[in-house]
């Protein structure tokens, strides 16, 4: 049971103040810092900070006492690794339109790109692993996302409320065909547009979501003023119109949304806790200047609509629990209600605790680890369950676990 050192991610669309201010640095930070990543990923993996206060790689921990660390019942299961990344992702700027793969689907890529001799850091890569990347995202404070491909009837009523010339035969692409086929039609039409034609088709978006944000009429406003802020953002971009067919949604702090694979979103703004199994493969569709791989993006893409998979968590033993299909990873929630409110931290396999706010203290196995705001510790599968109280009011801690 020790406490971790956490790298931070300093990406462009990071915030200046929501980590910096988590972890009690100056405010605003000198860079926008958009992640902080708690795990055991080979790109930026935790350090367990021990007793004397010497630090050790948390990926290298688990390389040399699997046993240990994950547990006999896990080792075989997860492949002496740890099987979830949790994060704390702060944007200040929408990220790119994006979606992950499926098991299958990132085995098959990860090999073929390695036959192709693609460097696993190479900038045209798009799996750097062979996981897959299911994720969930509770919010902390309102967040703002695209998520998944909206009711066909939905899209074709914003469209026509937008009222784009260009658009027309577009439009009646998709009422011609109301389901996943002409949702795949229409999108696979404008992320494959030439440029030339992008040039001008956006800016022709653009007005049309300046009237009808500023006609206060109608049920599209939100989308509207979306859509004006990714065409200033993004001039010329094909995922300005490939969001118009996504579901706007806004999370309150504790709502959470699960990510599967094939997923089309975009985080557009707020901060959240992220949790996922452990891969950083990413299928872009725009929205970046990062590299896109629209055929590769097409053939990973689930283009079923549906509302948005908001989980509101479910009360467990004293805390809430945020539950998925995915075996990697398990998310639960302790806000306490009062000063010396306590709960068990259930045991069973690796895990990793986050307080987010107050402060606990957390004993078990003859320890006991004072856990300040923005402070997380690492329990290995040989500590037992452990018990936590609250230590200042207004506590909220989260855990992380595998699912099983």
């Amino acid at each position: 049971m020790e406490l971790l050192d956490n790298p931070v991610r300093p990406y462009a669309w990071g915030s200046r103040t929501v980590i910096a201010d988590l972890r009690g640095e100056p405010v605003p930070s000198p860079h926008p810092q958009a992640e902080m990543w708690l795990g055991a990923h080979p790109a930026d993996s935790s350090r367990l900070v021990h007793a004397d206060g010497a630090r050790t790689s948390l990926l290298e921990a688990l390389t040399a006492d699997p046993g240990h660390l994950l547990g006999e019942d896990r080792r075989g299961r997860w492949h002496d690794t740890l099987p979830f990344l949790l994060k704390v992702l702060a944007a200040d700027e929408p990220l790119s339109l994006q979606a992950h793969p499926s098991l299958e689907q990132a085995a098959y890529g990860f090999e073929r790109e390695n036959a192709a001799g693609l460097a696993i850091d190479a900038p045209d890569r798009n799996y750097r692993d062979a996981n897959h990347k299911p994720e969930l995202l509770c919010a902390l404070t309102e967040f703002h996302a695209l998520v998944g491909f909206r009711e066909p009837v939905e899209t074709i009523a914003l469209l026509r409320a937008l009222d784009v010339p260009q658009l027309a035969a577009h439009v009646e692409l998709l009422a011609g065909q109301p389901g996943p086929d002409g949702l795949r039609a229409l999108f696979t039409t404008w992320i494959t547009l030439p440029q030339s034609i992008l040039d001008g088709l956006v800016p022709a978006v653009q007005d049309a979501a300046v009237r009808l944000a500023s006609s206060g009429e109608g049920d599209f406003q939100r989308e509207a003023r979306t859509t004006l802020d990714l065409s200033e953002r993004y001039p010329g971009d094909a995922g300005v119109l490939a969001a118009l067919l996504l579901n706007r949604t806004t999370l309150q702090p504790g709502e959470a949304l699960y990510l599967p694979a094939g997923n089309l979103h975009a985080y557009l703004a707020g901060a959240g806790i992220e949790i996922m199994a452990n891969s950083d493969n990413v299928l872009r569709g725009g929205l970046t200047p990062k590299h896109v791989d629209v055929p590769e993006l097409l053939r990973v893409l689930d283009f079923t609509a549906a509302p948005p998979p908001v989980i509101d968590g479910h009360p467990e033993n004293g805390w809430c629990s945020y539950d998925t299909p995915a075996a990697e990873f398990r998310l639960r929630r302790w806000a306490a209600t009062a000063q010396a409110a306590k709960v068990t931290v259930p045991a069973g396999g690796p895990r990793i605790l986050l307080c987010t706010d107050g402060s606990v203290s957390v004993r078990g196995g003859g320890q006991a680890v004072e856990l300040g705001r923005g402070q997380s510790l690492f329990l290995g599968a040989a500590d037992a369950a452990a018990r936590m109280e609250s230590t200042s009011a207004g506590t909220q801690v989260f855990l992380a676990s595998d699912g099983l």
